[in-house]
C-alpha cells in the first residue's frame, strides 16, 4: 500500500478507536501504529511488534521519568498550599484582571528549557487556585498557560524539536533563539484575545481532577497566609530546575567541552532537575501538614498514579509516529510536494501540519520535518534566511493538535475538561497560534529576509 494510504488508513484507525468506539487513546495509538507497520511493505511482518515496541520504549526513556516528578511536584506544589501561595502573590503584583497574563507569560519562559507538558503540570494547580480566588476565568486561565507554553516549545531551542531543526537546517542556536522569541511575541498576544473569546463564549464548569477534591481547593484558597508556605520556598520547585536546566544551556554553547560544562551537563538534566525540584516539594509538603514518612509515601503513589496514563499515551503517540516514518510516509509527502511546486515556507508549514494531526508529537513533525525539508535548501536556497523555515515547521507543528497528542490529554485530564470540550479549546487554540506564526513568519522573511 502506498505510503500516504498508509497515513489515512492510521488516522482513520485512530479516530474510529477512540471517537466511535470510545477506546483508550493509549490502546488505539498502539493499533493504529501496528496497523501501520502491518500495511507498510518497508516493514517486515516478523519485525513490526518488536519495532512499535522499540519504539514506545525509547520515548518512555526520554519522558517518563519528567513526566512523573513533574507530577509529583504540581501535586506537591497544589496540595501544600505552594501554588496558592505563588498566586496570591502574582495577583497583588499584577491585579486580579492580569492573572491570566501572568500564567501566559509563565507558560511562555518556562517552557523554553522545559517539557510543555512539564510546564503545565507545574502551573495548572496556580490557575485552578486562581479560580478559587476569582470565581471567574478559569477557561481563561488554562488556555493562556497553553498558549505561552506551547509556543515556545514549538520554536525556542533548548526544547528538542527546535533544537534539532536548527542543527538539521544549519541555524546558529542564537539566531534560532532569538527570532523563536520574537516570532513568538504576536502568537501569545492573540492566543491570548483568542483564550479570553473562547472564555466568554464556553461556559465551562470548575470540576473535580486527579489530586484534589474542589473542597480542598475551596479551603486552601481560603485559608490565611500565615498557614501558606514562603513565596521563596513555594517558587523553588518551579524555578529552580528552570535555572538548573538552563545552565547547561549556556554552557554547552559558551564553553563546551570544559570541566563547567561537564558539571552542569548533568546538574542541567531534566531528570535530574525535576528530581531537585521533587526533594523540596516534598519537604515542603511534609512540613505544612506534619505528615510521618508512611503518610507521605502515600500521597507520592497517588500523585504517580496520576502520571501513568501520561505516559503511556505520549509513549504510544511516538511509537505511533516512529513506525509512519519506517513507512515513508514523510518521503512519500515530500515528492508530492516537490511535483506541485509548493514554495519552501508553505511546505515545511503544511507538512509538519500533517505529521502532527498523524501521530500526535510536535517534537516529531519538527524532527521529521526539518529532515525532509533540508535537502531541499541545498538544491534551491530561498531568499531569506533558514531560521524562517525553521519557524514555519515549528509554526505547522502547533496545526492539526487533536486526541494523538499527549499534550491534549494533559490539557483536559489535568484541566477537569470533557473530552468535547477539550476539542473546542485546545485543538483551535493552537491551529489560531500556528496560523499566526506562519503569517508572522512569511511577513518576516519579505521585510527582514536576514541574507
Amino acid at each position: 500500500m502506498p505510503p500516504v494510504a498508509i497515513l489515512v488508513v492510521a488516522v482513520a484507525v485512530v479516530f474510529v478507536l477512540i471517537i466511535r468506539f470510545k477506546i483508550n487513546a493509549f490502546l488505539a495509538l498502539i493499533v493504529a501504529a501496528m496497523t501501520v507497520g502491518l500495511l507498510s511493505p518497508q516493514v517486515e511482518l516478523a519485525r513490526t511488534m518488536p519495532m512499535v515496541a522499540g519504539r514506545f520504549g525509547d520515548v518512555c526513556g526520554r519522558i517518563g521519568i519528567v513526566i512523573a516528578l513533574a507530577a509529583l511536584v504540581g501535586f506537591c506544589l497544589m496540595e501544600s498550599g505552594g501554588a496558592d501561595k505563588i498566586t496570591r502573590v502574582f495577583v497583588r503584583l499584577l491585579g486580579e484582571k492580569r492573572s491570566s497574563l501572568s500564567l501566559l507569560v509563565s507558560g511562555y519562559v518556562l517552557a523554553i528549557p522545559v517539557f510543555f507538558d512539564t510546564v503545565f503540570y507545574l502551573l495548572v494547580p496556580l490557575a485552578r487556585a486562581m479560580r478559587i480566588r476569582t470565581g471567574k476565568n478559569y477557561l481563561l486561565f488554562v488556555m493562556a498557560i497553553c498558549a505561552g507554553g506551547t509556543i515556545t516549545h514549538s520554536l525556542v531551542p533548548p526544547t528538542p524539536g527546535p533544537l534539532a531543526a536548527a542543527s538539521t537546517l544549519g541555524v546558529d542556536l542564537g539566531v534560532m533563539i532569538l527570532t523563536g522569541c520574537i516570532v513568538g511575541l504576536p502568537m501569545a498576544a492573540v492566543g491570548w484575545m483568542f483564550s479570553a473569546y473562547m472564555d466568554r463564549a464556553l461556559p465551562v464548569p470548575f470540576r473535580e481532577t486527579p489530586g484534589l477534591s474542589l473542597a480542598e481547593l475551596e479551603e486552601l484558597a481560603n485559608r490565611s497566609d500565615e498557614h501558606l508556605p514562603g513565596f521563596l520556598h513555594s517558587l523553588a520547585p518551579i524555578a529552580l530546575p528552570v535555572l538548573m536546566i538552563t545552565s547547561n544551556t549556556v554552557a554547552q554553547a559558551v564553553a563546551p567541552a570544559t570541566g563547567i560544562a561537564k558539571v552542569t551537563a548533568f546538574l542541567g538534566d531534566p531528570n535530574f532537575a525535576l528530581l531537585v525540584a521533587t526533594v523540596i516539594s516534598l519537604h515542603m509538603l511534609a512540613h505544612q501538614k506534619r505528615l510521618t514518612l508512611s503518610e507521605l509515601a502515600g500521597r507520592v503513589e497517588a500523585a504517580f498514579s496520576n502520571a501513568g496514563l501520561i505516559i503511556l499515551i505520549t509513549a504510544a503517540g511516538g511509537a505511533f509516529g516512529g513506525m509512519l516514518v519506517e513507512a515513508g510516509v514523510g518521503k512519500a509527502l515530500s515528492d508530492l510536494s516537490k511535483q506541485y511546486q509548493v514554495p519552501v515556507l508553505l511546505l515545511g508549514f503544511l507538512l509538519a501540519g500533517l505529521m502532527k494531526l498523524a501521530q500526535g508529537s510536535g517534537t516529531v513533525a519538527i524532527i521529521t520535518t526539518s529532515s525532509i525539508v533540508a535537502p531541499l535548501l541545498v538544491e534551491a536556497p530561498p531568499p531569506y534566511h533558514n531560521v524562517y523555515v525553521a519557524m514555519a515547521i515549528g509554526s505547522g507543528a502547533l496545526v492539526g493538535s487533536w486526541m494523538n497528542d499527549s499534550g491534549f490529554w494533559v490539557y483536559k485530564q489535568m484541566s477537569g475538561l470533557t473530552e468535547g470540550e477539550a476539542l473546542k479549546t485546545w485543538t483551535p487554540l493552537l491551529a489560531v497560534l500556528g496560523f499566526t506564526g506562519f503569517l508572522t513568519v512569511v511577513v518576516a522573511s519579505t521585510l527582514v529576509p536576514l541574507k
